[in-house]
């Protein structure tokens, strides 16, 4: 049983990150262009450019949650997501109660953990990264490969 699921890790890894990073983005997008119901606490409007820290927030929510869901430069963009939730935990939610349960920050603290794991475990199965990764290895297997009169 464990070898089964074992070899089925990287593609619930890649549908676990493609889930995480459509979400993600979903409420980016609300808040900067009042689709899906707009800003949370908006009445469905969008967050006016450049306030602090909401629509930096949106920005960074719609960008890296776009870029986890494409499993590209997963990692990276993963390490900036997890830290923003992370600061939306602590300077939004933290100072109404200590629980995510009691300040309503629960969403906060699971895309802080969720994209904190895939800084750890990268793109799994289905990623541009693992398209790049491969297409950058062939080409340095060509560069190797080419008889050294070719390569100067």
């Amino acid at each position: 049983m464990t070898g089964r699921l074992d070899s089925a890790q990287p593609y619930v890894l890649g549908l676990f990150r493609i889930v995480v990073g459509l979400l993600f983005a979903c409420h980016g997008a609300a808040s900067l262009f009042g689709v899906l119901g707009g800003a949370a606490g908006g009445n469905g409007g969008t967050i006016p450019a450049g306030t602090w820290p909401g629509w930096y927030a949106a920005v960074i929510q719609l960008v890296c949650g776009g870029l986890v869901l494409l499993g590209l430069g997963t990692r990276a963009a993963a390490l900036l997501a997890s830290g923003s939730m992370a600061y939306a935990y602590f300077d939004v939610h933290q100072s109404v109660a200590l629980w995510p349960l009691q300040n309503g920050g629960e969403a906060s603290v699971m895309f802080c953990w969720a994209f904190f794991l895939l800084i750890f475990t990268g793109s799994g199965a289905f990623g541009l990264d693992r398209v790049v990764a491969g297409r950058l290895e062939a080409s340095r297997d060509a560069d190797v490969d080419a008889p050294a009169s070719a390569v100067a």
